[in-house]
């Protein structure tokens, strides 16, 4: 699985191209900025897929709403700590160096900065390429 995400991640790197990665009612703190987007063979249920890489930056207590994204996503901490829960498991607080996966549709319900200083997320989002948007906001109940 490592090996495929540095692949993946190589091919993102060279790609270009846009999507809506940020959030609008995400606090002026946050900060989500398209590194590159690149088309992929693989089909994403039986949908043209592309892979997009975003980077995640998080000021001290500052996160997000939780929401879904239109595929599988990993992630990868740069710096800091990332507090991180899917779906009804426990949210872990993650540091620099350390992985997620979050399946296509699961519930990203933790997504925040529980340290003292800036955290960078590096995330990789598998998804159909006529998505337009990444981040899929949960409907409030």
């Amino acid at each position: 699985m490592l090996r495929t995400a540095l692949i993946l991640g190589a091919g993102i790197a060279l790609g270009t191209g846009g999507i809506h990665a940020a959030r609008h009612d995400e606090p002026k703190h946050t900060s989500v900025k398209v590194l590159a987007a690149r088309d992929i063979t693989e089909k994403l249920d039986g949908k043209e897929a592309k892979a997009t890489a975003v980077e995640v930056t998080l000021e001290p207590g500052q996160g997000s709403a939780p929401h879904r994204h239109p595929g599988p996503a990993f992630g990868y901490v740069l710096e800091g700590e990332y507090e991180w829960a899917i779906d009804d498991q426990p949210a872990k607080t993650l540091k620099a160096g350390e992985t997620f996966y979050e399946p296509v549709g699961c519930l990203h319900r933790v997504s925040k900065n529980p340290g003292k200083v800036k955290t960078r997320v590096l995330a990789w989002v598998l998804h159909p390429r006529d998505a337009k948007d990444l981040v899929i906001p949960e409907s409030k109940k």
